[in-house]
């Protein structure tokens, strides 16, 4: 048991790192690369023989080049999250729910509630966040949801993480479907760290994920 529950450390691990430079490489496509786009189009337009024309175009320069700096600050961070996630699962969750507003797709609302000992166990909320990004990930590809609520509940004993949206839904009894979205290999992992998992969810209604973990070793 301790030989398996290594390996899937390891392997979240590699998957957490594996989602933040995919997040980092649409980024960097979508947000910086057309940034610097547009610096280099405003450049190419650029008379310096017209001096106020001229002096609009360098202010509009610069502020493009604050908003990308701004931009590569906030991947730098999230290149870094092992570091988010030292300070806590809170603090990794509240991170990349910022971080998914600004598609500006979805109404999003995230609670934290904090009872009990911040220093909980690492291995088990590095698993936990890996888990959280595979329901967001879902969601994302398969729900068509507009909202999306997280709730995270930490006590002495226990980590509690609940994620709906108001998606499309899907039947529980669809084998695969389930397996198609990965929610029997998520179980499986609640189960190696003698966590629930428990999912529901209906056609046009939503879908909503309960996951309870111990806080501690």
């Amino acid at each position: 048991m301790q030989k398996e529950f290594e390996t899937e450390l390891l392997k979240t691990q590699i998957e957490v790192q594996e989602q933040t430079l995919k997040t980092v490489a649409q980024d960097l496509h979508d947000n910086i690369g057309q940034l610097l786009s547009l610096t280099a189009v405003t450049l190419s337009t650029l008379n310096l023989s017209g001096d106020d024309k001229a002096m609009e175009k360098v202010s509009y320069l610069e502020e493009i080049n604050v908003r990308s700096l701004n931009e590569v600050k906030a991947l730098s961070k999230l290149l870094h999250s092992e570091d988010i996630l030292s300070k806590g699962i809170s603090e990794a969750i509240y991170f990349e729910i910022e971080w998914l507003k600004k598609s500006e797709k979805f109404e999003l609302e995230y609670v934290s509630e904090n009872s009990g000992d911040t220093n909980d166990n690492t291995k088990n909320q590095l698993i936990l966040f890996r888990l959280f990004q595979e329901s967001i990930n879902n969601i994302l590809q398969h729900s068509f949801a507009t909202k999306i609520k997280v709730v995270l509940i930490q006590t002495d004993e226990f980590l509690t993480l609940i994620i709906e949206d108001n998606g499309v839904g899907f039947k529980m009894d669809n084998q695969k479907e389930l397996k198609g979205i990965g929610l029997n290999n998520m179980k499986r992992r609640v189960e190696l760290i003698k966590g629930t998992l428990s999912i529901q969810s209906e056609i046009e209604k939503g879908t909503k994920i309960n996951i309870t973990i111990p806080n501690h070793s």
